[in-house]
């Protein structure tokens, strides 16, 4: 009889809970989706707008100016951008919510003046800002404000990306490599649903690719040539952060001053554009992914990307690397993978995992990215992708607050950080 009233009130205590976490990822959900869909909506008219006025580039080292105005401005002076989010999640690190509006005008800035950024990075950001401010606003207690950051980030990366099974598994895979933070799978999936529906209602419109050149029936040879190409991708992912590092260091030793920083900056790529004489390394670049995917790419696409995004963000500009991360990842997919044999829309497809995986240390949500980037396509391929692209990417990635708990070699306990 004991033993029932104890089954009885774990029960109860469990449903309690669960609606509890419901709740609270409904209501993130809802708020942040709002918030991610105007965000989409005003990401849109800003590069249609530099599309229709391509002199606009012309503007960026002064939008530079503007955005470190803007954040000191805001008393962010030493932000530290996607990484304060992280340390917020593991921490009792206090989010401001004013970096959900300067980031918003931010990234809007640097869009719609041509610099090479993505938007995940602001997604993080703003879901993260929102997220803890809610909770601060129903008084949450620490591990609830966790969660509420961690919804927040779920929330916006969903809106934006149209990924919500990526959305809610990076926001509890991305802060410690190693481990997944699943007391917050219930709030993550609901909010990453909710704020996803949200935009699809508004008719928010998202990447997403068919790829009619995936092997059906996974085999040795095709497998080594994928292996190949992962092998490729996470060297690429590596080379793709060191610049990042370096960069930035080179930007902090020459250019003490934040705005001249920024004004220099946007000099460097307006300038990078017009002896390149194309565009087609500003701002997002979602047209050249999809000629990528389509099976068309130039040879030294990947490599250009990749200088023209550190020059822009360790500028100070605003946006994200993981839109870039997948240009990269497309374009160099495309070429490698035609030299090794696949098809090159196939590579493209592989490449993209890869390097996400690579440069975020999430095996987890790149399988599932590229899922439902790809229709649910080639399973057992962007799992190969990803397993080998995780272990030889080592430890280098994006964020530098992101927390290495578990050895890649090894089941063994080290409690690092990325490079």
């Amino acid at each position: 009889m004991e033993h029932l009233k104890e089954t009885g009130r774990a029960v109860k205590h469990y449903t309690l809970v669960f609606l509890q976490w419901l709740a609270i990822g409904l209501f993130v959900g809802t708020v942040v989706g709002l918030w991610g869909t105007g965000f989409a909506y005003a990401m849109k008219y800003v590069c249609g707008l530099r599309a229709k006025y391509p002199r606009l580039l012309f503007g960026l080292p002064f939008a530079g100016l503007m955005i470190v105005w803007i954040y000191h401005r805001a008393g962010l002076r030493r932000h530290r951008g996607t990484n304060r989010i992280l340390l917020a999640v593991r921490t009792k690190s206090r989010i401001p919510f004013r970096m959900a509006p300067a980031i918003f005008v931010g990234t809007l800035l640097t869009h719609l003046c041509g610099g090479s950024a993505g938007r995940e990075g602001a997604a993080l950001q703003m879901g993260g800002s929102i997220g803890q401010q809610l909770g601060r606003w129903a008084k949450a207690e620490e591990r609830a404000m966790h969660v509420y950051t961690m919804c927040g980030m779920s929330a916006c990366f969903a809106a934006l990306f149209g990924t919500p099974v990526a959305a809610a598994v990076f926001s509890m895979e991305v802060v410690s490599v190693g481990i997944m933070h699943y007391s917050a799978l219930v709030p993550c999936t609901a909010a990453a649903l909710t704020a996803d529906t949200i935009a699809r209602y508004f008719k928010v419109g998202h990447m997403g690719f068919t790829v009619p050149a995936v092997p059906a029936e996974f085999n040795l040879c095709s497998g080594a040539r994928v292996c190949f190409l992962a092998v490729g991708c996470a060297v690429v992912s590596i080379l793709f952060c060191i610049l990042l590092h370096k960069v930035g260091e080179c930007y902090e030793h020459i250019f003490k001053n934040h705005y001249f920083r920024a004004f220099v900056g946007g000099c460097l790529v307006v300038t990078l554009a017009l002896f390149l004489q194309t565009g087609d390394y500003l701002s997002v670049g979602e047209q050249v992914i999809e000629e990528a995917v389509s099976g068309h790419a130039r040879p030294e696409a990947f490599l250009l990307k990749m200088i023209f995004t550190a020059l822009t963000l360790e500028a100070g500009f605003k946006g994200g690397e993981i839109v870039p991360t997948l240009f990269i990842g497309a374009t160099f997919g495309c070429v490698a993978g035609g030299l090794l044999g696949l098809a090159p829309a196939f590579g493209a497809m592989i490449g993209m995992t890869a390097m996400f995986c690579g440069v975020t240390n999430c095996p987890v949500t790149a399988i599932c990215l590229g899922l439902e980037l790809f229709g649910g396509a080639g399973i057992e391929w962007l799992l190969l992708a990803a397993a080998v692209s995780y272990m030889l990417s080592g430890y280098f990635g994006l964020y530098s607050k992101q927390k290495i708990l578990y050895s890649k070699e090894a089941p063994e306990f080290i409690d690092a950080t990325v490079h």
